[in-house]
């Protein structure tokens, strides 16, 4: 290994360098080969990863539980109904008590200073599985997934769509770490936030990538070679739904605007997906889209970041 990530936190996409996030993407190659070839790799046998689940999820929950027994370890379901987490009990008190008992905690929360608060008094590596302000594992696996695809990342482009959310913030950041170009396509009042555009741009200065937000869809597809979206009502935002539906449906990703990139452009979409709203049926089903492919490789991604950060 070229660099040490035992006992590091993965909060923000950001906690990674470039060549730190290249090296999690190689370990995940390779533990996605072994998988495939059915070859064993007990590499966290005897270790405990505690999930903490304030809202659920279909894909964080397989993904991070199968990942942990494929590695050897245990992966400990713990719901809001299990903890006391920031109600009864301070995330302070929950995280060293927690960290005295587990070898990582995954924790996938409303406000992301639950996470950034467990991170901070924690023994043991916190990982981020989603809050309101970064999904920095799913950007893990959308970039294997591009790597996978086209070979590099380093001068592509990578388009996302409608509201400047948690995905849209990771997703930015992941991207100018490698070196790839960054569009956002974004309506008045949903833009990402401003902080974390400063901060992209910042990093893109030390690898040559440029990050570009616009309110123009067909202008940030243009030469896309990945065209991403996600929801434009989460968990949380039902009453919005209408007024999100009608701001946001310009940027939906469908066959017209699929026809301003290249021909090579994949589709990407974190899921779930809400066909006929952010993303229509036939572009999210058809040929260039690598959605189920990318939704595997969660299951990669964050096997080779649990073995690399676990002690």
């Amino acid at each position: 290994m070229s660099v040490d990530l035992k006992g590091r936190h993965f909060v923000s996409m950001a906690d990674f360098n470039r060549e730190e996030i290249e090296q999690t993407l190689k370990v995940a190659e390779t533990l996605k080969l072994e998988r495939a070839m059915r070859k064993p790799h007990p590499l966290l046998a005897g270790r405990t990863l505690a999930m903490i689940f304030e809202k659920s999820s279909t894909r964080t929950r397989v993904s991070f539980e199968t990942g942990m027994l494929q590695l050897g370890g245990n992966g400990l379901f713990l719901s809001s109904r299990d903890l006391q987490l920031g109600r009864g009990e301070p995330v302070s008190d929950s995280a060293q008590v927690l960290s005295r008992y587990v070898d990582g905690i995954m924790a996938r929360t409303y406000k992301h200073e639950t996470v950034t608060e467990l991170s901070k008094y924690s023994r043991v590596p916190v990982i981020n599985g989603l809050s309101d302000y970064e999904h920095p594992c799913q950007i893990l696996a959308d970039l294997l997934t591009l790597y996978e695809k086209r070979g590099k990342l380093e001068g592509l482009k990578i388009s996302y769509f409608g509201d400047g959310n948690n995905v849209a913030h990771s997703l930015m950041l992941g991207a100018v770490l490698v070196g790839a170009h960054y569009a956002g396509a974004h309506p008045a009042g949903y833009m990402p936030e401003g902080k974390v555009v400063e901060q992209a741009r910042e990093l893109g200065k030390k690898t040559g990538a440029k990050v570009d937000i616009t309110s123009d869809p067909h202008e940030a597809a243009r030469k896309s070679d990945m065209i991403y979206t996600d929801v434009w009502t989460s968990m949380g935002q039902e009453g919005q739904e209408a007024e999100r539906i009608k701001a946001l449906g310009p940027y939906q990703v469908n066959a017209r605007l699929m026809a301003e990139a290249p021909p090579h452009c994949v589709v990407m979409h974190c899921l779930p997906a809400h066909r006929g709203e952010e993303i229509t049926a036939d572009v999210i089903d058809g040929p260039q889209s690598v959605v189920f492919d990318e939704a595997e490789n969660r299951l990669h991604a964050q096997k080779a970041l649990l073995a690399l950060t676990i002690r």
